[in-house]
């Protein structure tokens, strides 16, 4: 059994003893902490709003969470069944001091987790996050006598969110229903299932294919939108018919574009894409992690732009994003930031901006992938075991390459002439994740290799 706590929530395989898994204990102990830090930061705003995905384990967590909530004298707004960025947008919606979104994104079904938000429907800062810990390990909170009880009610903020993206103004409705799409997607059995065939019934595409789209929780593949899991929907649009595949993971942060031949768009690039997009029509920075691919900073450039890099995770993207007043940004795992709708990974505002986009163009999504820089992108993982001394480790790969750029902000990223090599500690999973990148498969697999050999040595 796994429990990881860190400053993004708390995420963790369901069952086992205590502080060894997500347990009803556990839950109800860092649901009450959230509870504790929100009273101190905001002590006159009295509501917080939970929102979930479609795992197995959902029910179960959310009725913990929103009883734990309402024990601590918050009234809750349930939204029930709901994207991740569905949920940041219904913080501000609500007014709350904050939000729950309970989901373990791209991670298998025995896993489940609590994303913890601020009141302005974005993840808690370092401080907050480390806040929370501390409270939980103290156990430093307080329930309410009865008289003061919270208050629970149920809400949908799907449409919320769907005017939200149809209000955009580089959303091109018009343009989009007139290019008559051909769409499928792939939403793996969870929300996406629910929230994407609206979205894009009120974008006007009128044909749409779903696999996947009932949220059952029982997800058909791996539910890491990357190629490996992605065969079925390649193979549906290889039988031709169909001019833009879509695939998101079970809470609808992350979107993957397949062609209309079947081949991947690549991940990596649905960030690419939408910024081109949205810098020909607002000039403007672009920020996006140290993980991510050069593609973001060549285009970027091109446009007569500035670019500039943060450590990975959504918060610390974000931060950078309002530091340099960025119009567009993200990470390279299909995650699009754009701010004129909130600072959040959202698949729905992706899929709004690049079927704009593919109006415009009115090209084929395999020639749209041509026109940008060529790169390719290789990711790998180290399983780390309990002898590991992975600082250590990580200051053996920096000596070793000292000759070259370096980069420690988050963990270290060896910057080569014609690639580039990043390594660091999982937040979410006990792994070292290694990304490479250079101008062909083969040179980002070396130098994969190459760097990956001093830690497994």
């Amino acid at each position: 059994m796994s429990l990881v706590k860190s400053i993004s929530g708390i995420r963790g395989t369901i069952g086992g003893r205590v502080g060894e898994g997500l347990n009803p204990v556990d839950i109800v102990r860092f649901t009450a902490a959230y509870a504790t830090q929100r009273r101190a930061a905001l002590p006159d705003n009295n509501t917080l709003v939970v929102g979930l995905d479609a795992r197995l384990s959902g029910a179960m967590v959310e009725s913990l969470v929103c009883s734990t909530l309402v024990g601590m004298g918050y009234d809750v707004v349930n939204i029930g069944l709901a994207t991740t960025p569905t949920t940041e947008l219904a913080v501000t919606g609500e007014h709350a001091a904050g939000g729950i979104i309970i989901t373990a994104s791209h991670n298998p079904k025995q896993w489940n987790a609590l994303k913890l938000l601020n009141q302005d429907g974005e993840f808690l800062t370092d401080k907050e996050g480390k806040q929370v810990l501390q409270i939980a390990q103290q156990q430093d909170f307080c329930f309410a006598e009865v008289d003061r009880l919270g208050t629970l009610k149920h809400k949908d903020y799907l449409q919320y969110h769907i005017d939200n993206v149809l209000a955009l103004d580089l959303v091109d409705r018009k343009a989009i229903a007139e290019a008559d799409f051909r769409v499928v997607i792939d939403c793996v059995n969870s929300v996406g299932g629910i929230a994407i065939p609206a979205l894009l019934k009120a974008l006007g595409v009128r044909h749409v294919t779903c696999l996947n789209c009932e949220p059952t929780g029982h997800f058909a593949h791996n539910p890491e939108p990357i190629p490996a899991n992605l065969t079925q929907i390649s193979d549906c649009l290889r039988q031709g018919g169909a001019d833009v595949g879509f695939v998101v993971d079970p809470d609808v942060d992350r979107l993957a574009i397949v062609c209309e031949n079947g081949d991947m768009f690549v991940e990596e690039y649905t960030l690419v894409s939408v910024a081109d997009y949205v810098l020909s029509h607002t000039p403007g920075s672009t920020v996006s992690n140290l993980s991510s691919s050069r593609a973001l900073a060549d285009v970027t450039r091109a446009h007569g732009c500035s670019y500039s890099a943060a450590a990975v995770g959504e918060v610390n993207v974000v931060t950078e994003m309002k530091r340099v007043g960025a119009v567009i940004g993200g990470e390279g795992n299909g995650g699009v930031i754009y701010p004129a709708s909130h600072y959040g990974r959202d698949a729905l505002v992706g899929i709004g901006l690049f079927l704009s986009l593919l109006a415009h163009k009115k090209m084929k999504v395999s020639e749209l992938k041509q026109t940008y820089p060529q790169y390719q992108i290789s990711k790998n993982r180290i399983d780390l075991k309990p002898e590991m001394d992975v600082d250590k480790l990580l200051a053996d790969v920096q000596q070793t390459f000292r000759n070259e750029k370096i980069d420690t902000r988050d963990g270290v990223k060896i910057d080569f002439a014609d690639g580039w090599v990043h390594l660091r500690r999982s937040n979410t999973e006990p792994i070292i994740r290694v990304y490479s990148e250079a101008h062909t498969a083969e040179r980002a697999d070396q130098l994969a290799r190459q760097v990956m050999q001093i830690i497994e040595k």
